[in-house]
């Protein structure tokens, strides 16, 4: 299975970005832009991981030691790329955010994962392959109490990429 540990968002917040990706999308000449319910928040990416992984996984993440705290989207920014531009909604620097990721990533690396140690930079995926001639550049602040994490399963169902929380920790 192919597994992330991700922040999902409730109703509110998924659709102000919703409203962003709909923005970006009527001012793109193309792009491949996320589905609604793809949005999410990674903390940690892990890739394939077996039955034994998973159960890792699971007691890593129920180890953690973290309570709910606030998280805001502010800017909208992009990552260039050849054939066109990864766009994203960036989230406002939260220490909160930094030591979960943090402690998710040392605990991780503790059980044998070989969990990627660039610095961290928080941000929602809205479109890839993205032409446009919009701006990045600061949007009216949003955001949510986060109170919870889930360990995603990312698959193609039918030919659509789909994301499935496979276990819930909040």
């Amino acid at each position: 299975m192919r597994l992330f540990i991700a922040i999902n968002f409730d109703k509110n917040t998924r659709a102000r970005l919703l409203a962003l990706r709909d923005e970006l999308r009527s001012n793109s000449e193309r792009g491949s832009f996320v589905l609604p319910e793809n949005l999410h928040l990674t903390l940690v990416f892990l890739g394939e991981c077996d039955a034994k992984q998973v159960a890792a996984v699971q007691a890593a993440m129920d180890t953690v030691d973290f309570g709910a705290f606030d998280m805001f989207i502010e800017r909208l920014g992009r990552f260039k790329r050849d054939g066109g531009e990864i766009w994203w909604a960036g989230v406002r620097e939260n220490r909160a955010l930094q030591d979960l990721q943090r402690c998710l990533s040392k605990t991780l690396i503790e059980e044998g994962f070989p969990i990627d140690t660039r610095k961290y930079s928080p941000h929602i995926t809205l479109g890839r392959k993205v032409v446009t001639g919009m701006a990045p550049g600061q949007i009216e602040p949003f955001g949510q109490k986060v109170s919870g994490i889930d360990l995603m399963k990312s698959e193609r169902i039918d030919g659509v990429l789909t994301y499935t929380s496979i276990h819930h920790r909040g």
